[in-house]
C-alpha cells in the first residue's frame, strides 16, 4: 500500500459493490486506486445475486458498499456530507469494522 495509514487493510480482501454510472461508486473507486488499496469490484447490475446479498445482509440498496473478507459490510459513501465522501471517515469505519 502506498499510504501507511492504510497498511491495516493489506491482509484483507475488499469487494466493492456498486454499478456502472454510479457517481458515489466512481468516487470510492478513484480514492481506492489513488490510495493503492487492493480491491475487486462487484457490479450488482451484472450480478443480480450480489445485489440480493447486499440487500439481504445490509438491509440497504444504496451503493457503494465494501464487503471485507466476505463477512463485514462498510458503506463507501457518506450521504450526510456535501461531497458524499470523506476518506478519514471511511478509514475510521474500516478500522472499526475490523475491530
Amino acid at each position: 500500500m502506498s499510504r501507511p495509514e492504510l497498511d491495516f487493510l493489506a491482509s484483507h480482501e475488499l469487494a466493492v459493490y456498486g454499478f456502472q454510472g454510479c457517481p458515489d461508486c466512481a468516487r470510492l473507486k478513484h480514492w481506492l486506486e489513488n490510495a493503492g488499496v487492493r480491491h475487486r469490484e462487484v457490479d450488482i447490475d451484472a450480478q443480480p445475486e450480489a445485489a440480493e446479498r447486499l440487500e439481504r445482509e445490509t438491509g440497504k440498496r444504496a451503493v457503494p458498499y465494501i464487503l471485507i473478507d466476505g463477512k463485514t459490510w462498510v458503506r463507501g459513501y457518506h450521504k450526510e456530507l456535501p461531497g458524499r465522501f470523506d476518506s478519514r471517515i471511511l478509514i475510521a469505519e474500516l478500522r472499526s469494522a475490523l475491530g
